[in-house]
C-alpha cells in the first residue's frame, strides 16, 4: 500500500473528529469511545446532544460488524474490496456534508437532524477505522492512543538494545507511526481553523479527501 494512503486517513479522521466535536455537541466520530467522556459532561450540565453520544458507539460496532461481512463477500462479486470500502466511506460522508450544511441556529443538538449528522460521521469514520485495520495494522488511522504506546514501546527497545534487523523494523514502524500522529493532528488544526471560519461548511472538506485515496492504484 502506498505510503500516502494512512496519512490522508489519519488527516481525515483528525479533521472529522474535530469538525464533529466543534459542531455537534461535543460528538467524537473516529475517538467514540471519548463520547462516554462527553456523555457524562452532557447529563451533568444538561446540556444537549445526548442522544448522538448513546448512539454512537453502537452505530459504530455495527459497522465495522457490517463492513467485515463485506470484505468478505465482495471477491467472490469481482468487487476491489479496499476501494468499495472507501467509496462507501465517501457517500457517508457526502451525505453528511449535506445534512451539515442545512443545520441552523434553531436545531439543537438532540434534534433528529443533527443526530442523523453525528452517525452518518460516526458510520464513516468506523469504515475508516475497519480499513485501517483490515489494511494497514498496526498503525489504524483513527486512533491516537495504542499507536503512541506502541510506538514508546518501540523507542524503549531501541534504546536498550536489539538486534540489527529487529532494530531496521522497529525504526520503519515508529516512522510509521510518528507520521501519522503528525497526520491526525494536522487535520485537527485545519479543521478547527476552518471551522471557526467557515463553520459548518467545513464539512465539505473530509469527501473530497476521502475520495483521493480510491483514485490510487493500490487501493483495490
Amino acid at each position: 500500500m502506498k505510503r500516502s494512503i494512512p496519512i490522508l486517513l489519519s488527516l481525515n479522521a483528525g479533521y472529522v473528529d474535530t469538525a464533529g466535536f466543534l459542531a455537534l455537541q461535543g460528538l467524537f466520530a473516529a475517538h467514540v469511545t471519548g463520547n462516554f467522556v462527553t456523555l457524562g459532561m452532557a447529563l451533568v450540565s444538561g446540556t444537549s446532544g445526548i442522544w448522538a453520544k448513546i448512539l454512537a458507539l453502537p452505530v459504530f460496532c455495527l459497522i465495522v460488524f457490517i463492513s467485515k461481512l463485506l470484505a468478505s463477500s465482495m471477491p467472490k462479486l469481482g468487487l476491489p474490496v479496499m476501494r468499495t470500502l472507501l467509496l462507501l466511506k465517501v457517500l457517508f460522508l457526502i451525505a453528511a456534508a449535506v445534512m451539515a450544511t442545512t443545520i441552523s441556529a434553531a436545531h439543537h443538538g438532540d434534534d433528529v437532524h443533527v443526530i442523523i449528522t453525528g452517525l452518518l460521521l460516526v458510520s464513516a469514520m468506523a469504515l475508516q477505522n475497519s480499513i485501517s485495520r483490515l489494511y494497514t495494522n498496526p498503525v489504524p488511522a483513527t486512533i491516537l492512543t495504542g499507536p503512541l504506546t506502541q510506538m514508546m514501546i518501540d523507542v524503549a527497545d531501541l534504546v536498550r538494545g536489539v538486534p540489527p534487523a529487529e532494530k531496521i523494523a522497529l525504526k520503519a514502524r515508529i516512522s510509521t507511526i510518528a507520521t501519522n500522529i503528525a497526520s491526525f493532528a494536522a487535520g485537527c488544526g485545519i479543521s478547527a481553523l476552518l471551522f471557526s471560519q467557515v463553520g459548518m461548511w467545513c464539512f465539505l472538506v473530509p469527501p473530497v479527501l476521502a475520495f483521493i485515496p480510491t483514485m490510487m492504484g493500490e487501493t483495490k
